[in-house]
């Protein structure tokens, strides 16, 4: 138990027990999904918070002190167990020596939430809460450090915009935004009798069809003026959007119509420039989707879903350590997703998303060294894996049940039995377990973890690799592995280390690069595809790749990449999804990838020890002239340019190495460079040094 003494100077912030903000905070999320403005919630079940919490935190004082005491919800404190004691009061006297308070808080509404502030003893993460079922536990806390900044009162960011142009279609006013945006249409001076009725698209296409539109609002005029702050009415739905139609009955009018465009505030630290114009445009485009998709969440689209998902989060956690490092949005999304005991389903209905979790909370210490985070929701993590490894079958492979998703990607091929991927993906999850218990001090579950994951391996290599086709087959039906070959499994397999050189160099040209192998056609494997090809020193091709795909979506007007695109489909047949006219998302999270790709695979940076302590920087042109860029840390940052001759690096943070592909020995001025294989050297990068190499391509 924590010690409250004198001289304390935190600062006090609201408190609740640790991951129901997140939780509540979700379930308002997964609510607000509109098709054509009726709700469409998610259809997994939406966890709550507790209700009925309790704090406590022992001090010692020299002499009584005054403290104030707020509660989102009704409290009571008492000291030193005296439970007939109690007070209820928003002032009181706290009195001198060593004592333990204890705060009890309801609400059925929001989360129940304490802050007190005195000279010394305030609320803070140092407090600890319990629901009276389980364990204390540290308290939950963030940045609401105020009686004006309560955890209720979380909202995003909001700044005014306006239409870059505006267009009588039909006699009513057609208004384009100029890319798309998310926000709350307004307004000004709105008067007259009437209803108005407003018809959004992501395209151009969709805004003019109030008969298939996706999202689409409807105002009574009067009502609408009666509400107006300061001559303006804003909605109160925000909705995803670039064009608007808006179709109004005789007599009403306005001066004009403009946006709150909402936000979540975020550094852009990630950085990327190159020779090529349009390779510098899609790394633009690609912050800007991944952006307009962080918000309270990582979300899949700002359109539809506008849901978390395990899956699409995965990658979005990926494209942020290149990017803003915001670390807020991150801890929510994994808390959100991993929910509250017990489990009976799997995250968003999809076997494969239960284990994108602990992949992603492995990522997360990778990149951040936050240990903390993994010590408290550590309880959650065991729990999740029990789950899992209890669908495991005689063979001791993962398989999904009658009720449950096996989703792997949009494909069209059969999830049934035990699925290759799945136990790719459970191996890593083990892998991560056995970290995580090593971290709360469980040398023991370590090692059982440990060595499930290795066992699991050696069975799936056994049974799933097929040396004729050179990958892993698709999946084991009753026994019997099927000859299906598909590019995931393995995909997965390199991407973790799994793979022999000999059987990596298969995968790419067997299976990668094979025609006869099912293509993937959604941002969200490519995501993972062109990862690999990377891995494999295909550079080149991911660069054209990159031009073809994300450089097609824009040829087409796209402003924020999509959740699909096939370059066969013509004109408005791009638009369409599940069998819905307008029903792709033209914004979603996944399509961002080249962020990832860029940082990671052609800058080449990455951390070989958690937050960044020791990392690794191994630069690809993939056929550039040139290129530089910035890749956050954490704690500090890399920067890198690279020419066909020279490559400059330096960073604020951690112990680096460069890693140089040359066909001469390079030259440094700076530092020595030791040859560590045939046409390969390295470097070591010191924090505040500057590094300047000559070499030859």
């Amino acid at each position: 138990m924590n010690m409250g003494l004198t001289g304390d100077t935190t600062a006090p912030t609201w408190i609740w027990y640790p991951g129901d903000f997140e939780i509540r905070l979700h379930e308002k999320m997964s609510v607000k999904r509109r098709a054509r403005d009726v709700m469409y919630p998610a259809y997994w079940r939406l966890d709550r918070h507790y209700s009925n919490v309790k704090f406590r935190y022992t001090y010692d004082l020299p002499q009584e002190e005054q403290i104030t005491i707020a509660a989102e919800g009704t409290f009571s404190l008492y000291l030193d167990g005296k439970d007939n004691y109690r007070y209820g009061d928003s002032v009181m006297t706290l009195p001198a020596g060593r004592h333990e308070i204890m705060v009890s808080v309801f609400n059925d509404a929001e989360v129940p939430a304490l802050f007190i502030e005195g000279a010394n003893i305030r609320t803070d993460s140092t407090w600890e809460a319990t629901s009276y079922q389980n364990e204390w536990m540290m308290a939950g806390s963030w940045t609401f450090d105020s009686l004006n900044n309560r955890p209720s009162m979380f909202s995003l960011s909001v700044t005014p915009q306006e239409p870059i142009s505006e267009e009588m279609r039909e006699g009513y006013p057609l208004l384009d935004f100029g890319r798309e945006t998310f926000g709350y249409l307004r307004f000004h001076d709105l008067k007259g009798i009437g209803t108005v009725r407003i018809y959004y698209g992501e395209s151009l296409a969709e805004a003019l069809s109030p008969e298939e539109c996706y999202s689409m609002d409807r105002i009574e005029a009067v009502e609408a003026a009666g509400q107006a702050k300061d001559g303006i009415y804003t909605l109160t739905e925000g909705k995803a959007f670039r064009y608007v139609w808006i179709h109004a009955d005789p007599g009403v009018t306005w001066d004009q119509v403009s946006m709150l465009y909402e936000f979540v505030p975020v550094t852009y630290q990630g950085a990327f420039h190159c020779s090529d114009p349009k390779l510098n445009e899609i790394y633009e485009m690609s912050l800007y989707t991944l952006h307009l998709n962080t918000r309270e969440f990582f979300l899949d689209g700002i359109k539809r879903d506008r849901w978390v998902w395990s899956g699409d989060a995965y990658q979005a956690y990926l494209m942020n350590y290149y990017s803003f490092f915001d670390l807020d949005v991150t801890r929510r999304t994994l808390i959100a997703l991993r929910g509250k005991d017990p489990i009976v389903m799997h995250m968003n209905t999809i076997l494969d998303y239960s284990l994108y979790w602990f992949v992603s909370l492995y990522d997360y210490y990778l990149y951040t060294g936050d240990s903390a985070f993994i010590r408290q929701y550590y309880s959650r993590a065991l729990t999740l894996m029990d789950f899992c490894l209890n669908q495991r079958n005689e063979e001791g492979f993962l398989e999904g049940r009658p009720q449950d998703w096996v989703f792997v990607d949009w494909a069209d091929f059969e999830n049934t039995g035990a699925v290759s991927t799945i136990q790719i993906l459970l191996i890593r999850s083990l892998e991560a377990m056995s970290v995580f218990a090593s971290l709360m001090g469980d040398e023991s579950g370590a090692t059982t973890y440990r060595e499930l994951a290795t066992d699991t391996k050696e069975k799936t290599m056994h049974f799933f690799w097929d040396n004729v086709k050179g990958g892993l087959l698709h999946h084991r039906v009753g026994g019997v592995t099927q000859p299906l070959m598909t590019k995931h499994a393995s995909m997965f397999a390199m991407t973790y280390g799994y793979l022999t050189q000999a059987q990596r160099d298969r995968v790419v040209s067997d299976v990668l690069l094979n025609p006869e192998v099912p293509q993937i056609r959604t941002p969200y494997m490519r995501f993972h595809e062109l990862a690999v090809l990377c891995e494999g020193g295909n550079h080149d091709l991911v660069r054209e790749e990159i031009l073809s795909y994300w450089g097609g979506m824009i040829a087409l007007g796209a402003t924020t990449f999509w959740e699909e695109y096939d370059p066969s489909l013509e004109e408005d047949g791009h638009y369409g999804m599940y069998g819905v006219t307008f029903g792709k998302s033209l914004c979603h999270a996944w399509g961002a990838g080249p962020i990832y790709l860029f940082g990671k695979y052609f800058l080449g940076v990455m951390p070989t020890s958690p937050g960044y302590e020791t990392y690794r920087v191994e630069p690809y042109l993939g056929g550039l002239a040139h290129m530089k860029g910035t890749v956050p840390m954490g704690k500090g940052k890399v920067s890198l340019e690279m020419e066909p001759s020279k490559i400059t690096v330096e960073s604020t943070y951690g112990q680096g190495v460069l890693i140089i592909n040359s066909t001469v020995s390079p030259e440094c001025s700076q530092a020595e460079v030791r040859q560590i294989g045939q046409n390969r050297y390295e470097l070591i990068i010191e924090a505040g040094s500057r590094y300047t190499i000559a070499y030859r391509m």
